[in-house]
């Protein structure tokens, strides 16, 4: 098969990310994140803090994230946090991790379980509002939790006033974009 029918899609099934402007406010299908969760093993609480630290990579607690270069990081439960860097250097993110923890964590892929919408602009906590049962107002810039949009469980990132990212299952990235368009055409 010719090298040309092999073409990798985004979650939306496109070759290029999907970007939709509503209202002033940009909606856009962020292919670029490798992902990767890490939980602590039993007893190696303090060996995985200390080996985070080493590498420059923030270990947020509950309710935070770190942004960092090359990592960032997503607190998703106690001594468990989703990992992320750029796509185009830690495409395969695993094995740039397993060398900072070795067997005091463990490791798993996800890159491609999940779609990430970045949201920027004017009014997002109104849209927010419409979507989902989080607070944002009273959010802090640099936080994350988990919520439900349409029935899809999801991590919303608050990364500053105007700026928020909507990481979801992959499995669900049309109806997940349906919903903040539709939310974004009826709040703004």
């Amino acid at each position: 098969m010719p090298d040309h029918h092999l073409k990798p899609h985004t979650a939306l099934g496109q070759v290029a990310a999907v970007t939709q402007t509503v209202h002033g406010l940009l909606i856009r299908e962020n292919p670029n994140s490798a992902l990767a969760s890490l939980a602590t093993r039993r007893g190696r609480d303090a060996d995985v803090a200390r080996m985070a630290e080493s590498a420059g990579l923030a270990l947020p607690g509950p309710g935070q994230i770190s942004q960092g270069t090359p990592w960032s990081a997503l607190w998703i439960g106690p001594e468990q946090w989703l990992l992320e860097a750029p796509f185009a250097s830690h495409e395969d993110i695993v094995s740039h991790l397993a060398p900072i923890f070795g067997d005091a964590a463990s490791l798993t892929e996800q890159t491609d379980a999940w779609v990430r919408f970045d949201l920027q602009g004017q009014g997002l906590v109104d849209v927010f509002e419409r979507l989902c049962a989080l607070n944002l107002r009273a959010m802090a810039d640099l936080g994350g939790a988990r919520t439900v949009i349409e029935h899809i469980g999801v991590f919303v990132l608050k990364l500053a006033e105007d700026q928020i990212s909507v990481l979801g299952p992959r499995s669900s990235a049309a109806s997940l974009h349906h919903a903040l368009i539709t939310a974004a055409k009826s709040a703004l």
